[in-house]
Parts: C-alpha cells; sequence; structure tokens
C-alpha cells in the first residue's frame, strides 16, 4: 500500500502551497503561495518539506495510511490534537497510521502550516504546486474524502520534538507601511487617517484582499490609473473608498490607487489577522523597511530548533490510559467489608 494522507475533514480554504509560482505575473498569473510565509518556513524546513498544507479558521482533519509520517505544525495559535491529546501549537512529531490529526482555530491565528516529510505525488502546474482556486491553477482545495498519496517518505522522528522558531513571536506593534506608489492620489488628510485610525479585518477578506473597516478614504485626483502591477500588502482603494490590502492570492496588475504597502516582515503578522480583528498602521522610510526585512531574513536563516520531549502527562493523557487494572464491588463475598468475617 502507498502512503497517503488522508482528509477525514476540512473546512474552506484548506490548500497545498509551496514557495509560489513566480515568474508568471506579466502573463496574468498570480504568484499563490502561502499567507504567513515565516510560519510556513518553519514547518517545512523542520520535516524538509517543499510544500504545505494551509489550514484557515475552518479547520481540517487528517489521518495518516500505510506509513508513520514525519510532520510539523506552525502557525497561529491554533488548537492542534493528536488522537485528542492537545499539541502545543509549533511542533514536529510521527503521525502513525490510523492515527489523527485534528487542527482547528484556536486562540489566535488565521492560518496554520502541516508540513509533511515527505513528496505529495501531484502534478505542478507551472513549476509550482501552489493552490490558486478562483483561476483553478494548481491542486484543487482539498475536501473531506480526499487522500494525498506521498513518497519519498522522511525517517519520522522516535517522539515528539519541540520546534521553536524565534521569528514565530509576535506582538500587536503597528504593521509598518511604505507610502505610495500612488499615494500622490490621495489628499494629506486621507494618508493622515490611514495612519492615525484603527482598522478592523472586514468579514470581506480572504487570500486576495483583505478588506478593513474604517474611515473612508477619499480621492484627490480619481480612483482609477493605469493598469500596474500588484505586490502583496499594497493598499488598494477603489472608488468605494474602502482599502483592501492584497494578499497572496491577489491579482496581477490592479487599476486603483495604492496608498500605501506594508513591508514584507510584517505580512505574516498581518496575515493572522482574523475578521474582526483591529490593527493600525505606522509609517516607515526605505531603510527601515530594508532594515526589517534583513532582520527577518536573519532570523530565519539562523533555523529553528528541535528539542526532544519525555511524554507530557496531562488531563488527556490520563483520561486516555487505562491506569486501573481491575475493580471489585463490595457486594462480593470473597471481598467482605472491614470488620466482617475475619478472625
Amino acid at each position: 500500500m502507498n502512503a497517503r494522507l488522508l482528509v477525514r475533514a476540512a473546512g474552506p480554504g484548506v490548500t497545498i502551497q509551496d514557495a509560489g509560482r513566480f515568474g508568471h505575473s506579466r502573463f496574468g498569473v498570480t504568484p499563490a503561495g502561502p499567507m504567513d510565509k515565516p510560519a510556513f518556513v518553519a514547518a517545512t524546513r523542520a520535516v524538509g518539506a517543499e510544500a504545505a498544507i494551509e489550514v484557515s479558521i475552518g479547520g481540517a482533519i487528517f489521518e495518516a495510511e500505510g506509513a508513520t509520517l514525519p510532520v510539523a505544525v506552525a502557525g497561529g495559535g491554533f488548537d492542534v490534537r493528536l488522537d485528542e491529546i492537545t499539541l502545543p501549537p509549533a511542533r514536529v512529531f510521527p503521525l502513525e497510521p490510523g492515527a489523527r490529526l485534528a487542527i482547528r482555530a484556536g486562540a489566535s491565528g488565521a492560518w496554520c502550516y502541516v508540513a509533511i516529510g515527505a513528496r505529495f505525488d501531484a502534478p505542478k502546474a507551472l513549476g509550482s504546486l501552489s493552490t490558486h482556486a478562483r483561476s483553478g491553477i494548481g491542486p484543487k482545495p482539498l475536501a473531506a474524502g480526499d487522500a494525498l498519496t506521498l513518497s519519498d517518505i522522511a525517517p519520522p522522528p522516535r517522539g515528539p520534538l519541540a520546534l521553536t522558531a524565534p521569528w514565530l513571536a509576535r506582538d500587536d506593534a503597528p504593521i509598518r507601511v511604505m507610502l505610495g506608489p500612488q499615494d500622490d492620489y490621495f489628499p494629506p488628510r486621507a494618508v493622515e487617517a490611514l495612519l492615525s485610525a484603527e482598522w478592523r479585518v472586514g468579514a470581506r477578506s480572504d487570500r486576495m484582499a483583505y478588506a478593513l473597516e474604517g474611515p473612508r478614504l477619499i480621492h484627490a485626483r480619481g480612483h482609477d490609473i493605469v493598469s500596474d502591477g500588484a505586490a502583496m500588502g499594497a493598499i488598494q482603494v477603489p472608488g468605494s473608498g474602502i482599502p483592501f490590502v492584497l494578499m497572496a492570492d491577489r491579482q496581477p496588475t490592479g487599476g486603483y490607487p495604492k496608498i500605501a504597502t506594508a513591508i514584507g516582515a510584517d505580512l505574516g503578522r498581518l496575515a493572522q489577522l482574523r475578521p474582526g480583528e483591529t490593527l493600525r498602521f505606522r509609517a516607515v522610510d526605505w531603510a527601515e523597511a530594508v532594515a526589517a526585512r534583513r532582520e527577518l531574513k536573519n532570523r530565519m536563516a539562523a533555523g529553528a530548533t528541535l528539542t526532544p520531549l519525555a511524554a507530557e502527562v496531562s488531563t488527556e493523557a490520563l483520561l486516555a490510559a487505562n491506569l486501573i487494572g481491575g475493580v471489585v464491588s463490595a457486594l462480593d463475598p470473597l471481598f467482605p467489608p472491614a470488620g466482617k468475617g475475619q478472625g
């Protein structure tokens, strides 16, 4: 039997993603790729994987078949359970045949990455395994009943390992942006509103763009431009005045002015915001943006650490274990109550 990963349940937005499909934007093909690249890197590097399964807050349940699989999970504060035993959000562990891995929305985060130390036996589209659901490029979104065939399986760890990636430690500081490239299409008060207001991630948010709820941003020179390239993190403002932050599945080009662009070092933190959560922006210059990107790159280059863990004693583990050797009834004649039938 071939080794497979069985999908027992999957909410919306569960897809296979690798680093992305680059070099084709001029042909109208979006890069796709992970929403939170630093979390994706933490999971895939831990088990030597090229791609990972990106799980949204709708959750998913997976089961191994045919072989024990090395698995890494990272990204957000999700509720991660192995056969109902709760695991920390970032962990490497063996997934044995028949064991179930459940990923559900937890205290925080919008995207979680499940990396398998193996190769997905799926055809690449334009050199990438990344799924872009709107265009139908790449593997289709995962659904209950799917089975992913695996090959080149790496040796699984003997037990659970703590995955410590310093770059996953995040705070609630404002998302840093560089103004432009079309901030001159807005009056100064619109730029001031962008930087001073508290914004809320709207319900109309997905892998293509995050809608921001807050003050309407008015235009000074109209809301149409000659279409130009759209980068992840660009804050596009159509005629409605509602800003949209373009994300991994963004359109390759856009004809609305972009008032600012979130810097690369903060994109993962921005992506992990759920609808209803709030954020603020802070303008930075080119030097600070480059320094932040370099710092993140250096931290990721230093690598994560994997620390063996002893078996953890938890309420779930105790309830799952058979700690009783047997029971007797107080009415059993072989075991009379104390003080009777003795001496």
